[in-house]
């Protein structure tokens, strides 16, 4: 344990923390049918919006067992919810994510130190934990809901793999990002080295930043198209994207969603296999009425009313 305490004071040691503004979000009440997260505040600020915010403060939001279940029910449930279009993932206090939750890797250390396990049996319970982690990851993702991701202060390792799994990013103008995992002798696990390089496509960049784990600020991150605006501070981010949100929640839901599930199906195949999918896709959502709604809203110069999913 002095050997994962060492690490956290070196993760944390390029980080200014300050005492976090209160938020004006903050005290908007959840929606009755809303679950109690011990790590996620859940908040519908806005018609069909949702905010899910990280809330570990008095830990960085570092992620710990507890977060990874978390994360992937909620997301899991938002993906079924009728009243939810767009979804914003936030952080409270000072930073997104000061990453994994070193100090709650006690259970994965106890299991590499048994004596009484071989190498085999601890290498496939360690994957079927990789593959659990894996998978709330990308619980975002397969939400066919988009989600955007708002970070302000840092955004550290495990953040890098959720937010790359998110549609669109925004963050504030102090934000920093560092692909951390390579300073803790590991190559990333969660998504990253799959997602990353395609979002912001450029190879040779997304390997540097790989393998020297170099922070970078706002501005970078918005030139090389890992975040598509820059907000000045955290009020202001938020705001910015619950404001996207409620234009994405404004549309038609079918379309939303038929939207989504082409564009993450598209990323991972062939241009022919893309277009099949959404033919296949399309063949039973154009019979959905928000078309004729959209149609008609357009043609009388009015705003369409689309009904929940």
């Amino acid at each position: 344990m002095r050997v994962l305490s060492s690490m956290i004071r070196r993760i944390f040691s390029g980080i200014t923390f300050q005492a976090p503004k209160p938020h004006m979000l903050e005290t908007r009440m959840m929606s009755g049918g809303d679950k109690n997260y011990e790590t996620l505040r859940v908040m519908r600020p806005r018609e069909f919006v949702v905010q899910v915010e990280i809330a570990r403060p008095e830990k960085k939001n570092a992620m710990n067992k507890a977060f990874f279940s978390e994360i992937r029910q909620c997301f899991d449930s938002l993906a079924v919810d009728g009243q939810c279009r767009a979804i914003v993932l936030s952080g409270s206090g000072t930073l997104f994510t000061a990453g994994l939750d070193l100090m709650d890797l006690g259970h994965i250390m106890a299991l590499m130190d048994d004596p009484d396990t071989d190498m085999g049996r601890k290498a496939l319970k360690i994957r079927q934990l990789l593959v659990e982690w894996q998978q709330s990851f990308t619980a975002p993702e397969k939400c066919l809901k988009p989600v955007i991701a708002a970070v302000h202060g840092a955004c550290i390792g495990g953040g890098i793999d959720l937010i790359s799994a998110c549609d669109i990013r925004y963050c504030s103008q102090d934000a920093w990002f560092v692909i951390k995992e390579i300073d803790l002798g590991l190559a990333a696990d969660l998504g990253t080295l799959q997602r990353f390089p395609k979002v912001i496509g450029n190879d040779s960049l997304a390997r540097e930043l790989a393998y020297t784990a170099r922070p970078f600020y706002a501005d970078e991150a918005k030139q090389m198209g890992f975040v598509s605006r820059v907000f000045q501070d955290k009020d202001l981010l938020i705001e910015g994207a619950l404001e996207t949100a409620s234009l994405i929640a404004s549309k038609s839901p079918i379309a939303v969603t038929g939207t989504k599930a082409s564009l993450v199906y598209s990323r991972d195949h062939t241009v022919e296999e893309g277009l099949n999918h959404i033919g296949v896709w399309n063949q039973g959502m154009l019979q959905s009425k928000d078309l004729t709604n959209a149609a008609v809203a357009l043609m009388e110069k009015k705003t369409p009313k689309f009904s929940k999913l």
